[in-house]
């Protein structure tokens, strides 16, 4: 036992003794932080004396000899455990001190380490800014946090802007109305002038009725007012078409599609993939990306007494377990997913009017309530835990279009709603608070009505569509983020003009020397100039278009006789004159002798069966019924009353 203990004794201070020569030859001053050192020999002789001390307690307990104040102060079991204790503090405070000591190489001198006690104390002023701004933000009134100091307006045609959607990154924005266009807007890619990158009309001669992204943005859904959604990429190039459904069959579950115009659509915000369509043939479907052939099911929508009725929009909720629908009798039922999709899981009959057009409905982002907007000019809030009754209702908001629309605010505590106004009226962008319905504050819009709206919540953005053909973004560039807040910052882009030669002649009276020394300076215009004088003579690079025709009607007459009319034109009605001074008649007789002579076409039928013609004659009977004399006998008398 002494030899291992020597043995220990003698490494450690080899080590010891080996430390500085190690550093010299590194060519450091020290390794930084210390190894901890243990000394054997007092560990054993204090784990002895522990042991000792714990064996007298125990004979003393067996004799009965300590007193209840012994065995309260002098309880071997407590010491030993105080002792355990001090002995883990004492090392946590040698663990503090070995912190502090130095980690790594030392520093050049005029440096200084930070000390964890001011980073942490950094942290936490950091910390507490942030949530210093966080507080101020929610102190914030709610109109105060509305982004609308600043607007920029997108001219989408003239006729109303009926479907706007934005991407979840909020990078580009489409718009579609009633004059069947489609818009694409980039807002990275714009200038100030904010124009377009493509526009197209997807459906031909009907309008837009709804658009909207996918969950993951690279797909945009469709519809407008006809029986066929489509889907199409971010570029606008098709991805797939719905398919059209039999319209003599009476049982829409049977058919493989929609047969009447479609009222909208909207994408699951689970599977992205997976699409449901409404229409006017009384059914919402659920449609595949995939599988474009068939749809994978059919709900079937029953009004007040079982007659069919037709949904005029639908919706998932958030969370994608629920399907809702408005009808056209006013009542709103909502769908379980989980459940056969037989019967409605909620159902309300008097939502709304009666034969009025639910507009829209879209729930709150906690999943609890959903606001309903119908063609009654109300707008009413609804909780699923009380279905029988609204929450809460706004009277009096215009809607006169069957896409009119509302929406939360990213905070949830806001919702918006467009109001419609007639024809050359400021339109308004009313603000409502959830939980009272209370107005808030309003937001002009300038001339129209405001058919759709909604609050980006990444860009923090509210972006509407008009009825006067604008679609306009309001930002904040406090608040805002991205957005309509990269396209202001561009410069305008300078018109780049096409070059045309002209054929004006300059004459200049006096020519001297300096110009022309000017001009040979500078041989790189004059090539430049020459070139494109030489490219002008050439018909190919300059494009020249085809000279007009002297001759011929209807267009170009091809040559040599290519075409049938030219064939005509050179072998008949130029080869065989006919002067225009003969009448019709004596131009038909001068071939009567050679038809007389050479017969071609009747005669040599009848030449063998019949060499002597035999006409038909009438009688004076068959003249008597026929009412009146014939011709050879109206002759006779007109020659003998000349006579």
């Amino acid at each position: 036992m002494q030899t291992s203990r020597q043995n220990a004794s003698s490494s450690s201070e080899g080590s010891q003794d080996q430390e500085p020569d190690m550093a010299k030859l590194m060519g450091f001053s020290g390794f930084g932080k210390k190894a901890r050192t243990f000394d054997l020999d007092k560990m054993f002789e204090q784990t002895r004396r522990t042991a000792q001390e714990i064996s007298k307690n125990k004979s003393k307990a067996d004799s009965g000899d300590d007193d209840d104040s012994d065995a309260e102060g002098d309880d071997p079991r407590k010491r030993f455990v105080q002792k355990t204790a001090n002995k883990s503090k004492q090392a946590d405070s040698d663990g503090d001190d070995d912190d502090d000591d130095m980690i790594g190489p030392p520093l050049p001198p005029g440096f200084s380490r930070p000390s964890t006690s001011n980073k942490a104390s950094t942290e936490s002023d950091d910390d507490d800014d942030e949530e210093y701004e966080e507080d101020d933000e929610d102190n914030l009134p709610p109109e105060k946090k509305i982004p609308a100091t600043h607007e920029i307006v997108l001219n989408h045609g003239n006729k109303s802007v009926s479907a706007v959607a934005l991407d979840p990154s909020g990078s580009r924005l489409v718009t579609g109305g009633y004059d069947f266009d489609v818009r694409f807007w980039d807002f990275a890619a714009m200038d100030p002038s904010l124009n377009s990158f493509r526009s197209f009309q997807p459906f031909e001669c009907h309008q837009i009725r709804t658009l909207q992204y996918s969950i993951t943005g690279d797909r945009i859904l469709m519809v407008a007012a006809k029986p066929q959604a489509k889907v199409v990429d971010r570029d606008g190039f098709e991805v797939m078409e719905c398919v059209k459904g039999d319209q003599y069959i009476v049982d829409m579950a049977k058919t493989k599609g929609h047969t009447a115009m479609l009222n909208g659509g909207c994408w699951n915000p689970k599977v992205k993939e997976e699409f449901i369509t409404c229409a006017n043939d009384g059914t919402v479907r659920l449609w595949d990306v995939n599988q474009a052939w068939k749809q994978q099911q059919v709900i079937k929508f029953r009004g007040q007494g079982g007659q069919k009725t037709n949904p005029t929009c639908c919706v998932y909720s958030r969370d994608a377990k629920l399907i809702g629908a408005g009808c056209q009798d006013g009542s709103i039922q909502l769908w379980d997913m989980k459940r056969p999709l037989v019967r409605p899981t909620y159902q309300q009959k008097n939502a709304h009017g009666m034969g009025t057009d639910t507009s829209c409905i879209t729930f709150s982002y906690d999943n609890l309530i959903f606001v309903t907007r119908g063609g009654d000019d109300t707008m009413k809030s609804w909780d699923l835990r009380n279905f029988k009754r609204p929450v809460n209702v706004v009277t009096g908001l215009e809607s006169f279009y069957p896409v009119a629309e509302c929406c939360f605010s990213p905070d949830d505590q806001m919702i918006l709603a467009g109001q419609s106004v007639r024809r050359e009226q400021e339109g308004k962008l009313m603000f409502y608070d959830r939980h009272t319905f209370k107005k808030i504050t309003e937001l002009e819009c300038g001339q129209g009505s405001v058919v759709r709206c909604m609050w980006h919540p990444k860009l923090n953005q509210i972006i509407i569509g008009s009825g006067s053909g604008l679609a306009k973004v309001f930002y904040d560039p406090n608040r805002s983020h991205r957005g309509a807040k990269l396209c202001m910052v561009k410069k305008r882009r300078k018109r780049v003009e096409p070059d045309i030669v002209k054929s004006e002649h300059i004459v200049a009276p006096v020519m001297s020397r300096r110009g022309r020394h000017r001009n040979r300076e500078e041989p790189q215009e004059i090539m430049a100039y020459k070139k494109q004088m030489k490219d002008r003579q050439d018909p190919v690079k300059s494009r020249k278009p085809d000279l007009p025709i002297k001759q011929g009607q209807g267009g170009r007459i091809a040559a040599g006789g290519s075409t049938l009319s030219r064939y005509v034109a050179i072998n008949i009605a130029l080869t065989k004159k006919v002067d225009p001074n003969i009448s019709a008649r004596d131009a038909i007789l001068r071939h009567a002798k050679d038809a007389e002579e050479n017969p071609l076409w009747i005669a040599p039928a009848y030449k063998h069966t019949q060499p002597n013609p035999i006409f038909h004659e009438s009688d004076e009977e068959e003249e008597e019924e026929e009412g009146g004399p014939s011709w050879s006998k109206k002759a006779k008398l007109d020659s003998a009353s000349k006579k």
